[in-house]
């Protein structure tokens, strides 16, 4: 993804959001105090937000799918448990790739959540709408994490 993709994507969480599992909601009702009307699937909301702060957790969340996935009782189970969670890898992807296109990648990778003093890098407050990631490596399957773009 290029720069100018990932800067088109990226919201500002130095406005209003509020943590959620894996991520940060936007939806103002919530902000506010008020209950979810989408009843807290945060995952399956196009309110919710992921930061290069959330890749970690991400990537330890896609190992752990795949290390059940892998102990699957058979293939259909496998299958059906790797398909559950593509759309979430996608968005890990896409997540990915625009650090990378921001030139932010190595600083989400090297995020130490235990420093207070990390919560007020840039990394914590450049999120992206996970449902924008996903549709993004959707539509540019071959980019390389492993070179940041200049």
């Amino acid at each position: 993804m290029n720069r100018q993709t990932a800067e088109a994507l990226a919201l500002d969480l130095s406005r209003r959001s509020t943590p959620a599992e894996g991520g940060f909601c936007t939806h103002q009702t919530v902000i506010d105090g008020g209950a979810c009307p989408f009843n807290l699937d945060c995952h399956n909301c196009d309110k919710f937000v992921m930061s290069g702060a959330d890749l970690l957790y991400w990537r330890r969340k896609r190992e752990h799918w795949r290390s059940i996935a892998e102990r699957a009782p058979d293939d259909a189970t496998a299958d059906y448990l790797h398909s559950v969670f593509e759309p979430t890898a996608r968005a890990i992807d896409g997540l990915e790739s625009a650090l990378a296109g921001l030139g932010l990648l190595d600083e989400a990778l090297a995020l130490d959540l235990r420093r207070p003093q990390d919560y007020y890098q840039r990394i914590w407050n450049l999120a992206f709408r996970a449902s924008d990631l996903a549709a993004a490596t959707e539509a540019c399957d071959d980019f390389d994490l492993t070179e940041a773009p200049a």
